[in-house]
């Protein structure tokens, strides 16, 4: 199995059960380098100083996608805000952490065409069921919102990227909107990391939703 991170979860979170992306790109893009920078975050990698994404500690975790952008902050001279880097390390990111899951065997790759003339790439389960890992995190976070104790950091993260993007409003549509929104905000304002990790959580999560958004925009711009 492949080293399991918040990446991970968050495509596994974006594609449905027939393996299409339910998010899009390059909403996906962007909330997977902000699952990068988290996760640097949680590991005590990087933190935020006057505003900037700073190295802490250099030493490698233990996974490509993780240490590759450690490596790219650390050598990086000019130190940058968590947005800059929510936009630098976005290329090509669900491709390899996809790649990565379908070489573990939690997905498989699909190649058809859409009615009949536009080439698609789908990933669905490798087994037609839901991977056990992404279960667990709808399991996490279900239990998160629905109830009123403290939250594990990881879950915690999790949750923050989910909102970031937008995927919130379908997981937890069988709940009421007004508690949703009033656990998440809670979650996010809670006791559940260090001060300086959650600052730098906080500051890249809200450069994935400034990403996503403007993003979105420029998308309905150009196509109106």
């Amino acid at each position: 199995m492949v080293h399991h991170t918040l990446a991970h979860d968050l495509v596994l979170l974006s594609y449905d059960d027939e393996g299409v992306d339910r998010l899009g790109r390059p909403a996906l893009d962007h909330g997977l380098a902000g699952a990068l920078l988290v996760e640097l975050a949680l590991a005590g990698r990087v933190t935020v100083t006057d505003d900037r994404l700073v190295v802490t500690d250099a030493t490698p975790v233990g996974q490509r996608q993780l240490d590759e952008a450690l490596q790219r902050i650390n050598a990086e001279p000019k130190r940058r805000r968590p947005k800059e880097w929510v936009t630098r390390l976005a290329r090509d990111l669900p491709e390899q952490i996809l790649d990565g899951l379908v070489t573990a065997g939690v997905l498989r790759r699909e190649s058809d065409k859409v009615l009949w003339v536009f080439p698609r790439t789908r990933y669905p389960s490798s087994t037609g069921a839901e991977p056990t890992v992404e279960a667990e995190a709808r399991q996490r976070m279900l239990a998160a919102v629905a109830a009123d104790s403290p939250v594990d950091p990881r879950t915690a993260a999790l949750l923050g990227l989910v909102k970031a993007v937008g995927l919130h409003r379908g997981l937890f549509r069988d709940l009421p909107k007004d508690r949703v929104k009033r656990r998440l905000a809670e979650i996010g304002a809670g006791d559940w990391a260090s001060a300086a990790t959650r600052k730098a959580i906080e500051e890249t999560q809200a450069a994935v939703l400034v990403a996503t958004t403007t993003a979105a925009t420029v998308m309905v711009t150009t196509t109106s």
